[in-house]
């Protein structure tokens, strides 16, 4: 089951991230998905979800996301990224800057019948806006 999952996450970020493609959403997550750290102003479930992707994807059009390491125990996936952007676009309120940045993600998914039902994450949200230059170093 881990490597399945495993598998799972990595399609995720595959059809989702790469693709630019939020509306897939619903194929990874369960409709009772629960975001246990959810971004401020994020709405529940996968609705939530897909409208904090979109607001990325807006601020950061050219987003990429690689998967540095990846573990699977059980029904849980851990999958550590490095992320990075160009800021061509409003993000939170913040004009675009077009100043790129790099940061990083830990994100821990619960998986049960092939889709996403919790999610835990933690990103280095102080290092991308220190980057954009709207907190100081």
């Amino acid at each position: 089951m881990s490597e399945a999952n495993k598998a799972l996450f990595q399609k995720f970020m595959d059809e989702v991230i790469d693709k630019k493609n939020a509306e897939a959403v619903d194929g990874f997550m369960s409709p009772d998905f629960v975001d246990h750290s959810p971004a401020p102003g994020q709405g529940p479930g996968r609705e939530g979800v897909k409208e904090l992707i979109g607001m990325l994807f807006q601020g950061f059009p050219d987003m990429t996301s690689k998967v540095e390491l990846m573990v699977a125990e059980g029904d849980i996936v851990v999958g550590h990224m490095s992320t990075s952007g160009t800021h061509t676009g409003e993000m939170m309120g913040i004009p675009a800057t077009g100043k790129k940045v790099t940061f990083t993600e830990t994100h821990f998914v619960r998986i049960a019948d092939g889709k996403a039902v919790e999610h835990w994450g933690n990103q280095d949200d102080l290092g991308m806006m220190q980057q954009l230059g709207v907190i100081p170093t």
